[in-house]
């Protein structure tokens, strides 16, 4: 009989973990599942990791050795909270029906020792059920990733509900793991999950980056050649508002200080886009790039970011204890907002809000003016703060120790 942890026979050798990044909006989720990738493979020599992901620019984004993807077809939001395919001329049910195919021919194909599930328990319109029910049958370990916060639970429960996501975490999943801490906020919390669920959660602490090991081939404005802050608002698909009003600050305060450069990201409207360059082109103490797919180098080059206080972005700050100004959004979610007052409280960033305040330019210019002198993340002590990744080593290791023997897994068909 084969050792427990040796593959099947006819398998190569070698851990392997299939991800699945729910991206039909913007960087986040994919910036996420990249960062755990990578970091599994740094770990593990031996270990082969494929990401499975819609996201139109998954290919700009450099991965470790032993790390690749998969490009499925993509869904895009339009602004009244529906979706429809990204570029093929299909309709959205035949889109998610093609996307949940080549999902289950992947975990056939790959045969993953761990399959871990990004955001939504069932993915994007119950795509990822089949995957998950074949490999639970194989003995592939099955977990679920979700960031710190995900929703107010006035929108978060009836929202599980209408999608089953409840039934699908408590029957499909062996663990979940919350990419955040207990004492900042327990996202579950309002699901009334049963003890037998809740004893599946892990709080890993948020997930540490580091500045990546090669240099950005982004060309950066003669103002990052001095103390300046960062201002980005992620894929950019929502951050107008942010944009307009950091622009209105120094279009009407002569007296801030320190200069901006803003990075519009990817998914930013064209239109609004060339409106903002003819604005910060008049100004001395603006600058503007369009994308930067390694944009922790300016981010360790900044004195200061103001950000929407995504997930991805928040944990740079603290990975680079940087000050920061979180300007979080409302709409659709107030995912950003909790975050944000959460972290406020315990010291680590400060907030603007336009949550019922007027949006103002000399009240963003006083708040571009506080940065400087704002403390630093690292002046804050919280234990485990970051040790994310860590704990997503140590899970994944005992994972893969707690596997069923390969005589009772079924070679893929």
């Amino acid at each position: 009989m084969d050792h427990p942890l040796q593959p099947p026979s006819g398998r190569p050798s070698g851990t392997r973990v299939l991800i699945y990044s729910h991206d039909t909006f913007g960087l986040g989720h994919l910036r996420r599942s990249r960062a755990i990738a990578n970091a599994i493979a740094q770990e593990r020599a031996d270990c082969s990791i494929v990401i499975i992901s819609g996201s139109p620019v998954i290919g700009n984004f450099e991965f470790g050795s032993g790390v690749d993807y998969i490009r499925i077809p993509g869904v895009t939001k339009l602004p009244d909270g529906d979706y429809r395919s990204l570029n093929l001329n299909v309709d959205l049910d035949e889109a998610v029906g093609l996307r949940q195919d080549l999902i289950l021919q992947a975990a056939r194909s790959f045969r993953p020792d761990v399959f871990i599930v990004d955001k939504e328990p069932a993915g994007f319109r119950g795509e990822v059920v089949p995957a998950l029910e074949y490999l639970g049958n194989q003995g592939c370990r099955r977990v679920l990733g979700i960031r710190d916060v995900m929703d107010e639970p006035a929108l978060l429960v009836p929202e599980w509900e209408r999608k089953g996501a409840k039934d699908v975490l408590s029957r499909s999943y062996d663990e979940i793991w919350v990419y955040g801490l207990e004492d900042v906020y327990r996202p579950l919390a309002a699901l009334g999950l049963p003890p037998s669920v809740e004893r599946r959660i892990t709080y890993t602490g948020y997930l540490r980056r580091e500045v990546p090991p090669t240099p950005s081939l982004t060309r950066y404005p003669k103002i990052t050649k001095q103390p300046f802050i960062l201002v980005t608002t992620g894929g950019g698909g929502d951050g107008d508002d942010l944009i307009d009003w950091v622009i209105s600050a120094y279009e009407q305060d002569e007296t801030i200080d320190m200069p901006s450069l803003i990075v519009f990201g990817p998914f930013v409207n064209r239109d609004m886009r060339r409106s903002f360059m003819e604005r910060i082109a008049r100004h001395p103490k603006l600058d503007a790039i369009s994308f930067d797919t390694k944009i922790e180098h300016l981010m360790q080059k900044a004195a200061a970011i103001v950000a929407m206080g995504g997930y991805n972005t928040f944990c740079e700050i603290l990975s680079f204890d940087k000050r920061a100004l979180i300007v979080p959004r409302t709409r659709p979610r107030l995912e950003q907002h909790i975050r944000a007052v959460a972290a406020e409280r315990l010291g680590l960033v400060s907030m603007l809000s336009d949550y019922g305040a007027p949006r103002t330019p000399a009240r963003m210019a006083r708040a571009l003016k506080g940065l400087a002198g704002q403390p630093r993340p690292s002046e804050v002590v919280i234990p485990g703060l970051l040790d994310g990744l860590d704990r997503v080593q140590e899970r994944l290791k005992a994972l893969i120790a707690s596997q069923e023997p390969p005589a009772t897994r079924q070679a893929a068909e």
